[in-house]
Parts: structure tokens; C-alpha cells; sequence
């Protein structure tokens, strides 16, 4: 999902591109706020665009929550119009100049239904619909999917998130706070409200406590944000917007998938992916491309060729929209098959793309890295280790974590970044191999089975993974600022189980998807913490309820590394 940073660089992105507007332009016409009804009387406000010919065409529908008129879909919209196309974009329900009252995805399942089967019926349609969008505007198309609509004849998400309490809002069980402050913010009114949050002092907005009042001491009580924090377990109100396994098996229709190594939203998208590829009748007709992408570069296609201190190839850009019109040309033009591999991935470090028959790739193998250490993993400088080999009797590492002095690490500042800076504090561990002396690809999901233990009756731990060049730098990877689980969480997200002080037990921590070649030389690093804000809400280890918590107490953390308890990363190599 979109934060308030992300939407002002589309906005900047796109605003430039808009042509001017009247009732008909060249070949094409427009229509502006169509009143479209849904099911229960309120009307969404809709702008189409058609070809100026009279006659019966296909539809792509784009529903957004980032205000339709202001974030630039006009170039778009004339694309497909001068090609033969109906080009419909609508603002959600309570967004923009449509009716209601907005509500995190709640109504847009029916509402999708109702927006596809409405275009379907009218006089320039041939009743073929697809959709399009990404982020927010993404998993729209997956919930309207699942409705089953029958016009709906394929989708294009890029981006898409789909996996609550592990990727939006909460990761891991813990508040991603930046993002829910930004995100809650900026789509509180009908209009976006991003110019207001300019001058805030966000740093002392997010010391607040307790977290219930933050969204007032901004400036505005927000409805979004409340609704977050009202479910802080994977209940009903989640559920009703997650897709299921039973729920791909009901879904037939064609999907193109496309995220980024670096996307926010990456698990989301594969979560689409693989349920798709796993369940539904149309297994063999979904698509995937992932790039070298963080999540607004996956929507719009990639560029900018550096992130952090990595560089990419020119070829890491793709020409989304050529792509995006032959895969709708494909299924609602019907003009011949779409011709490309099942799968398309950028692996970094060799800098190509690499076509495959599935994802993740045949023959990814799982390997154990293992951690080691003398007891002093603390600090870069440490004597944290990672190996194949298991491990024998080793010490135990410790760190302490104190939640009024967190980690300082911002929503995705730190993508491709050196992480020297960070890694010199006491209450990091880090974990390095060796000097590689073979390439090692790494290509599918990346998990890290942790086993510790604390004093506190919650905690969370965190990971991240990161490729150490010759010259020492420590170059971050993967699809989230960080991989974490809230301790109270580790069995799941269904309901909450305190720790026992001191009781050694395992969790297991998602690093997400990676594709990514450790070249001769390099070695590959692991970090571990227990805070990372304001990407994620410091925990304050009291296991009180998280939202009406104003106290905080010192956790004092183990990380086990022996026979009994062998703390590994799972990795997915390749081989060739």
C-alpha cells in the first residue's frame, strides 16, 4: 500500500503527463463523474474514456483510493482509448467525489462486482471488462475476482497487497506505525490530505503514547487508524478481505502478477501468485514479472537504475505499457495467446533477467545457513558467524532492548543502503559468512528459525539480510525495511500467548521473497534486533494491550546457537 511519501512521488510522476481536457480530444472522448450505482443506492464517481467512433469495445477499469482527478491517469486513459479501448477509473467508496464513508477495503469486494457489471451493460461495451492498478488499486481486483463477477474477463495487478498482519498494517503482529500514521492521514478526507502533513513534527507524533491517541495529538481523530487498532489479531474483520485457497479454487480467470524485489507490497502479490498457481481452474493462464522494484517503481514499471548503492542494467526497466496492452489485447481483444514465459525475474547481482517455467524456480533447493558465534555477535565487529555446518556447543549471544531507544530505521530509506551505520550498536547482532568462493543464487521465500528467549513477557525480534561486498559494505536486500515477529504471535496470529521469562523457544521470521546472486568474494549477512522505528512501533515488552499502553519496561534478549537449539536461514539456492 501506498504511503503518504509513495502517492506524492506518483502524483509528481504523473501530473506532468496529463493532456488537456475537454469533452472529446483527437480520437478520443471523455466523460467526467458518471454517477455508477452500487447495490445499496450509493453512487461512485467514474471518468471514461472512449474512442470517438460510435461502436462496442473492450473495458479496463481502474478503481482507486488516490483521487482519480489527481494523480495523473488522463495519459493512460488516452493509451488505451486511441487503441480501441473503454478506459473507466473510479474514486472508492468515500474517496474522491464518490459517496459513502471510506473504509479499508471493506465494501470494495461488492463494489468491484457492482462497478465491472455495470460498465458490462452499457451501449459502447462488448461485455469483455478488465481491470487494472496497482497497491491499493490492486488488491481491489483480487476481492472484486473473488465475487466472481461475470464480465470480469482478466487482471492486471502490480503491486498487490493481500496479507494481513504480515505485510499491511501490522508485520509480524507489530504496528508498522510510519506507514499507519502516513497512510490513515492521507486518505481521512474525501480529497487527499497530503500538503497538511508537511510541517508536522512526526518524530514527536511518534513518541506519543499511548498509540490509541496518537491519530488526535496529529491533528484529526482517524477512522482507518482506529479500525486498525480495534483488531490487533488476525479476526474477522481480517479475514473477511484475505483470500483463502478455497477462494483461488472459485477463481477462474487469466492474472498478469507483477511486484519488485524491493516492493512493500511483494508478499502480498505472490500470496495472489501462488494461491493461483496452487488452486484455480486457470492455474495455467497467470503470469508473473518481478523486477529489481521497490513498490512504486513495480506500478509504473521501474527506473530509477540505483537504489541505495546498487546499480541495475538498463534492461531493469520495463515498457509497462507496451507489456500491459498485449497482455489485454491477449484476453479481452482475444487476438492470439500472450507470448511470454510463465515467469520473468530479475536476479540481482548478475544484473539479467531470467525466464522460468514456474516460480519459484524447479530447482531451488532449501539449504541451512547456520549461525555461530563465541558469545560476542554484537556490533559488525563481532564474532557472529554463518555457516553451512551445524552447529556444536556454542555460547549464547545477548543484547538488551530498550523500547525508549529503538533503532532508528525509516520505511524504506534503507533499500539498497549500507548498513555499517546501523549494525554498530550493542543491541545488534550480526551474522556473516565467510568470503564466498562460488556464486550462490538465491531465488524463492527466505525464513530464519530463530531460537531465544527473553525476560519480558513480549518482545519482538527482527531480521534482515544483506550482501557484504569486498570492500566491506553491507548492501540490504528484500521486500521490507525489516522481517519481524511479535513474540505473542509466534503460533499465530489468532490470539495472543505471552512469553514465560527465560523459556527458550523458536521463531520463525519471514524474510520474504529474494532473487538475488552472491557473487565470488561477497558474503551474505544477517542482522538481528528488536526494534526498527518508526517502520515498525517500538514494542514495549509489558504485553499489555498494545494500543492503550503508556509504560515500558527494558527487555533483555538470548539468541540460541547449539545442538538443541540450531538457529538457521532457510534459503531457496539455485542451481544451473
Amino acid at each position: 500500500m501506498l504511503s503518504l511519501r509513495a502517492a506524492r512521488v506518483i502524483t509528481c510522476l504523473t501530473a506532468a503527463l496529463v493532456p488537456p481536457l475537454g469533452a472529446q480530444t483527437g480520437t478520443v472522448t471523455q466523460r467526467f463523474d458518471v454517477r455508477v450505482p452500487m447495490r445499496d443506492g450509493l453512487t461512485l464517481s467514474t471518468d471514461i474514456w472512449m474512442p470517438v467512433t460510435p461502436g462496442r469495445y473492450p473495458t479496463i477499469l481502474l478503481r482507486t483510493p488516490y483521487i482519480k482527478a489527481t494523480n495523473g491517469v488522463a495519459r493512460l486513459a488516452h493509451f488505451y482509448a486511441s487503441r480501441g479501448y473503454v478506459f473507466a477509473t473510479q474514486d472508492t467508496r468515500g474517496r474522491g467525489d464518490s459517496d459513502g464513508q471510506f473504509s479499508w477495503l471493506q465494501s470494495d469486494a461488492k463494489d468491484g462486482y457492482d462497478a465491472i457489471e455495470w460498465l458490462a451493460e452499457q451501449p459502447w461495451s462488448n461485455g469483455r471488462v478488465g481491470t487494472a492498478g496497482g497497491s491499493y488499486a490492486g488488491t481491489v481486483q483480487w476481492l472484486a475476482a473473488r465475487e466472481r463477477p461475470p464480465h470480469l474477463s482478466c487482471l492486471l495487478p502490480k503491486a498487490a497487497a493481500g496479507r494481513w498482519f504480515d505485510e499491511a498494517p501490522y508485520l509480524g503482529g507489530a504496528l508498522l506505525m510510519g506507514f499507519a500514521m502516513t497512510w490513515s492521514n492521507l486518505t481521512s478526507g474525501h480529497v487527499a490530505q497530503t500538503g497538511n502533513a508537511d510541517l508536522i513534527d512526526w518524530e514527536s507524533i511518534y513518541r506519543h503514547r499511548p498509540f490509541a491517541t496518537m491519530d488526535s495529538v496529529l491533528g484529526r481523530p482517524m477512522p482507518v487508524y482506529q479500525d486498525w487498532l480495534r483488531h490487533p489479531t488476525f479476526d474477522d474483520h481480517w479475514k473477511r478481505i484475505t483470500l483463502t485457497d478455497s477462494d483461488f479454487a472459485r477463481i477462474d480467470r487469466p492474472a498478469l502478477t507483477v511486484t519488485g524485489w524491493f516492493d512493500a507490497d511483494q508478499s502480498g502479490a505472490l500470496h495472489y501468485w501462488r494461491g493461483m498457481r496452487g488452486h484455480s481452474p486457470a492455474k495455467d493462464r497467470q503470469y508473473l514479472i518481478i523486477g529489481p522494484w521497490q513498490h512504486v517503481a513495480t506500478i509504473y514499471g521501474g527506473s530509477p537504475l540505483k537504489l541505495g548503492e546498487m546499480e541495475f542494467s538498463p534492461e531493469s526497466v520495463l515498457d509497462a505499457n507496451t507489456n500491459d496492452l498485449r497482455w489485454f489485447d491477449s484476453c479481452l481483444k482475444e487476438t492470439g495467446p500472450y507470448l511470454a514465459p510463465r515467469a520473468r525475474i530479475y536476479l540481482m547481482g548478475t544484473n539479467q533477467w531470467r525466464d522460468l517455467s514456474d516460480y519459484p524456480p524447479a530447482n531451488a533447493e532449501s539449504r541451512d545457513l547456520y549461525l555461530h558465534s563465541g558469545g560476542h555477535a554484537n556490533t559488525f565487529s563481532g564474532d557472529g558467524l554463518l555457516s553451512w555446518n551445524k552447529p556444536a556447543d556454542e555460547p549464547t549471544d545477548h543484547y538488551t532492548y530498550d523500547p525508549s531507544s529503538p533503532i532508528p530505521i525509516a520505511e524504506v530509506q534503507e533499500d539498497g543502503v549500507d548498513q555499517r551505520h546501523l549494525e554498530n550498536r550493542n543491541d545488534v547482532l550480526v551474522y556473516t559468512t565467510s568470503p564466498l568462493r562460488d556464486t550462490v543464487e538465491v531465488i524463492g521465500k527466505v525464513v530464519l528459525d530463530l531460537f531465544a528467549a527473553s525476560d519480558a513477557r513480549d518482545t519482538d525480534f527482527m531480521a534482515k539480510i544483506s550482501d557484504v561486498l569486498p570492500d566491506g559494505r553491507a548492501l540490504k536486500i528484500g521486500a521490507k525495511t525489516v522481517g519481524v515477529i511479535r513474540a505473542r504471535f509466534r503460533n499465530g496470529y489468532e490470539r495472543e500467548e505471552l512469553l514465560t521469562r527465560g523459556r527458550v523457544e523458536k521463531f520463525r521470521i519471514e524474510l520474504f521473497d529474494i532473487g538475488y546472486a552472491f557473487l565470488p568474494g561477497h558474503r551474505l549477512r544477517i542482522d538481528l534486533s528488536s526494534s526498527a522505528s518508526p517502520a515498525v512501533a517500538p514494542n514495549p515488552n509489558t504485553g499489555n494491550p498494545v494500543a492503550g499502553d503508556t509504560t515500558a519496561v527494558v527487555a533483555h534478549q538470548s539468541i540460541y546457537h547449539d545442538r538443541e537449539h540450531p538457529s538457521h536461514l532457510i534459503l531457496p539456492v539455485t542451481h544451473r
